[in-house]
C-alpha cells in the first residue's frame, strides 16, 4: 500500500497568508496548515523545506503528523513559491529568517512550537534553537547536521578544496550562470533544472544530472538531454514548475549567497556561548546524500545534549523516497518527546 501523502489540491490543509510586521519589512508568508478535527492537538509542528522546494515538500510527512494529532504549519520559505522573494541576499542569512519565523509565531499565536527541517530547512531549525531558544520544545532534521557557528571565517571556495569537496555545486548555485541558463529558458528551463535535482540522470549515459562536487553541466539545458526524476509525479512537478514561475530562481539560489554575513552575524553567538542545542533533537541521515552525507554528523553529541541518531538507506531525498522509515523515526522521537501513552491516547 503506497504511503499517504497531500496532492496539490489537497482539503486537509488550508492555504494562509500572513503579512510580518515593519521590523520584518513588511515581508509576506504563505503557509499550509493542517489541524486536528477530532479532538484538541497535543502540540504543533513546523515543518521548514530546503531547495529547492516547497511547502509541499512535506506532503509525506504531514497526513502522518495530522493521525498523530499534531498541528502542523508549513511555510513556503523566503524566496519561495507564494511567499516574498526579495532581492537582496542578506534576508535569506539564518538570522534573518529565524527573526522572521519567530515573528510569523508570533503573529499566528503559537508561543511554542516542535521544529523539524531537511536540507536548509535543516541548518534553521538548528539556529532557531540559538536564537529563540524559548519557541522550540523540540527539533529534528532530515539529512541537515549541526555545525556551531564557525569562529574563523574561511570563504566557500577554501572550504570546498580543502574541507568539504561535496559543497562544490554551492559555487555554482551562488553564481549567476546558472541561474540566468535557467531563466533563460523559462519554464522548461525552471523543468529541467528541478529535474536535475529531484534525481533525473542523463538520457544518454545513464550518469547523475548532477554532482555535489561540479553542480549540473550547463550544456545539459540545450534539447532534450534530461530524464524524467524518479521521485515526483508528472502533476507534482508541474506544481513546483508553476510555483517557481512566480518569482523565478534568484531568490531560492539568494540561500547560497549568505556565506559571509552569517560568519558576521553569528559572531554574537559564539561572544555569548550559545553553541549547544539543549532541546530534545533527533538527526535522520542519509546514506547516499551526496550533498550532505552521514559522515557530516558524526560530531553532533558534543554540541547536541539530548541527540537521537536515526538512519535511512536513501539519497537526499529520503523524506520523499523513504517516507515510512522518515515519519516513524519522526513519530517515535515524538513518542519521547510528548509521552508515548500521551500520543497512543489521543489517536
Amino acid at each position: 500500500m503506497a504511503p499517504d501523502k497531500l496532492t496539490p489540491t489537497d482539503p486537509r490543509v488550508t492555504h494562509h497568508t500572513i503579512q510580518l510586521p515593519p521590523s520584518r519589512n513588511s515581508r509576506t508568508y504563505h503557509y499550509l496548515l493542517a489541524s486536528p478535527s477530532s479532538s484538541p492537538p497535543l502540540g504543533t509542528v513546523l515543518l521548514i523545506h530546503g531547495f529547492p522546494d516547497l511547502s509541499f515538500g512535506w506532503r509525506y510527512q504531514i497526513p502522518h503528523l495530522l493521525s498523530l494529532n499534531l498541528r502542523v504549519i508549513i511555510p513556503d520559505m523566503l524566496g519561495y513559491g507564494r511567499s516574498s522573494s526579495p532581492s537582496n541576499s542578506s534576508f535569506y542569512s539564518f538570522k534573518s529568517i529565524c527573526d522572521d519565523l519567530a515573528s510569523l509565531l508570533t503573529v499566528i499565536n503559537e508561543p511554542q512550537v516542535i521544529i523539524g527541517g531537511h536540507d536548509w530547512g535543516g541548518a534553521v531549525v538548528w539556529r532557531m534553537c540559538l536564537w529563540y531558544p524559548s519557541v522550540i520544545k523540540a527539533v529534528f532534521s532530515v539529512c541537515t547536521p549541526y555545525t556551531p557557528p564557525n569562529p574563523q571565517f574561511m570563504d566557500k571556495k577554501t572550504i570546498v578544496e580543502h574541507v568539504l569537496p561535496n559543497f562544490g555545486y554551492q559555487l555554482q548555485f551562488e553564481a549567476l550562470d546558472l541561474e540566468n541558463k535557467i531563466m533563460s529558458q523559462g519554464r522548461d528551463g525552471i523543468r529541467k533544472f528541478l529535474s536535475c535535482l529531484y534525481g533525473a540522470k542523463v538520457k544518454e549515459t545513464g550518469k547523475s544530472a548532477m554532482t555535489g562536487e561540479k553542480g549540473i553541466e550547463l550544456e545539459l539545458f540545450d534539447g532534450e538531454q534530461i530524464g524524467k526524476s524518479p521521485l515526483v509525479s508528472d502533476e507534482e512537478l508541474e506544481f513546483y514548475v508553476s510555483e517557481y514561475e512566480r518569482n523565478g530562481i534568484h531568490g531560492p539560489l539568494n540561500w547560497y549567497r549568505t556565506w559571509e554575513v552569517n560568519f558576521q552575524e553569528e559572531r554574537e553567538l559564539i561572544n555569548e556561548g550559545r553553541l549547544k542545542i539543549s532541546q530534545p533533537a533527533l538527526i535522520v541521515t542519509a546514506s547516499r546524500d551526496i550533498a550532505l552525507p552521514p559522515a557530516m554528523a558524526a560530531g553532533m553529541d558534543k554540541w547536541v545534549e539530548r541527540l537521537m541518531r536515526r538512519g535511512v538507506e536513501a539519497s537526499h531525498w529520503a523524506i520523499w523516497e523513504k517516507p515510512e522509515e522518515v515519519n516513524g523515526y519522526i513519530e517515535e522521537f515524538l513518542k519521547e518527546v510528548l509521552g508515548e501513552k500521551k500520543v497512543k491516547a489521543s489517536i
